[in-house]
């Protein structure tokens, strides 16, 4: 078992999952709004699946999609971290960041600030070289949020977990070297 890393920004705690953080991560992957751009809403197992599974990496590697959480106002929103994909990406190995957050918060800005945070962790905690991220090329919010914190688009490409034929399947890649981040920091 690694060192727990966890920490704070302005606003928000990013953190080790709780069983209490469960309920309002199932009723967040089951809204079709904030699963717009996945296959499919998540059924309660699935996501309880899920939670375990992100809890489960975070205490072996002291990282991972942390929960979220605003600071003496919300216990949970979603969650934001690195994680490293095991689907066979065009770009694979490398860690990338993500966010998921409830739709009740968007637009206040908490899934940059929670970015930000945790690619301090990644290039200052971790050392690592380069962090990538990536989406559908429709999902307008999150390449809002890649370019807001410095990550620089860097091609298209197919992503093999989905359909052939999903509307889903064409992918974008995003990249940020910790060269990049420092010189931006």
């Amino acid at each position: 078992m690694a060192e727990l890393l966890e920490f704070e920004t302005e606003r928000l705690r990013l953190r080790q999952w709780r069983e209490s953080d469960f309920e309002p991560f199932a009723a967040l992957n089951a809204d079709p709004q904030v699963m717009e751009f996945f296959p499919e809403p998540l059924g309660r197992q699935a996501s309880n699946e899920m939670a375990e599974k992100i809890r489960s990496l975070i205490e072996q590697r002291g990282w991972g999609f942390w929960a979220l959480e605003v600071k003496g106002v919300e216990p949970f929103i979603g969650f934001c971290g690195l994680h490293v994909p095991t689907a066979s990406l065009p770009f694979s190995p490398r860690v990338e960041i993500g966010w998921r957050l409830s739709s009740a918060h968007w637009g206040k800005g908490y899934a940059s600030e929670a970015a930000f945070g945790s690619l301090n962790v990644a290039y200052h905690r971790l050392e690592l070289p380069e962090v990538v991220s990536f989406t559908t090329v429709g999902n307008r919010r999150s390449r809002r949020v890649m370019e807001r914190i410095g990550m620089k688009y860097s091609c298209e490409f197919e992503h093999p977990s989905l359909p052939e034929d999903s509307l889903l399947r064409p992918h974008v890649l995003y990249r940020l070297r910790r060269e990049q981040w420092d010189a931006k920091v």
